[in-house]
């Protein structure tokens, strides 16, 4: 779960429970909620109650489970519209899913964490962890690799100190120190590998989307599995990838991007 910043009181504590309920991808019972929440029993309950009330939350008549709310549906759904990649990306990565054959990722960053806005199946789709609206770890999946290398130092640095560095494959990064050799290499070259990091026979290319000003706004990535291609064969995609990255930057950058400064202004 998601913890609160400190300061944000009682609404930084009933995002967390929203946070808490979505991780269990189910309806939830109060009693498992208890036994995962930090907060004590009469203050997740109040919480909970609350957000019931406003519909960010539904419960269940039968079965007394708790649920994400129609409220928080629409907000989610106007969120992915106005602040998501996705809907400006769409038809380039339609484009770049069928040049390529391979599934296509589009991602943003979520703390250092990988958000995936949108995906696109190859015409032999693998099954595979990343499914849009799934959050990954940045340290050891390509897209995840890509934006974080070009994030500023600073950032860097702050998103390096929260990650948990579990070792997924005997390929995974573990050390803030191979990860820096590897943020090198990616900026040298503008484009980075998942070779078999997160997920074993899964392979990747991936390209950071960038703003005029160079800041990272999201990611893109060209995803195989090793018993179809190979990291040689997926390179060979690096220029339409990075070509598409660059085509979608431009259409955020006249979209005007939440947060994004417009300096030819």
């Amino acid at each position: 779960m998601t913890e609160s910043k400190g300061g944000d009181g009682t609404v930084g504590k009933a995002l967390d429970v929203l946070d808490l309920i979505a991780s269990f991808n189910r309806p939830v019972r109060f009693a498992e909620l208890q036994g995962k929440s930090p907060f004590p029993k009469a203050t997740l309950y109040r919480l909970i109650q609350t957000l019931t009330h406003q519909n960010m939350l539904a419960q269940d008549p039968d079965t007394g489970a708790y649920s994400p709310g129609i409220r928080l549906v629409r907000l989610a759904h106007a969120a992915w519209q106005q602040s998501s990649l996705a809907p400006i990306a769409r038809p380039h990565i339609d484009d770049l899913s069928r040049q390529a054959g391979q599934t296509i990722h589009l991602a943003q960053l979520d703390g250092g964490q990988v958000l995936y806005v949108d995906k696109r199946n190859a015409r032999e789709p693998v099954d595979m962890f990343s499914q849009a609206g799934k959050v990954g770890p940045g340290y050891c999946t390509g897209v995840g690799k890509a934006m974080l290398a070009f994030l500023t130092e600073t950032e860097l640095e702050a998103v390096l100190a929260r990650q948990s560095f579990h070792r997924f494959t005997p390929s995974t990064l573990t050390t803030k120190d191979a990860l820096w050799t590897e943020f090198e290499e990616i900026r040298a070259s503008g484009y980075a590998f998942d070779r078999e990091e997160h997920e074993a026979g899964i392979i990747c290319i991936a390209a950071p989307i960038l703003s005029n000003g160079g800041r990272v706004i999201g990611g893109l990535s060209i995803t195989g599995t090793l018993l179809k291609t190979t990291l040689a064969e997926l390179e060979s995609f690096a220029p339409l990838l990075l070509q598409t990255a660059q085509k979608i930057a431009e259409d955020a950058e006249s979209w005007r991007f939440p947060g994004q400064q417009t300096a030819n202004r």
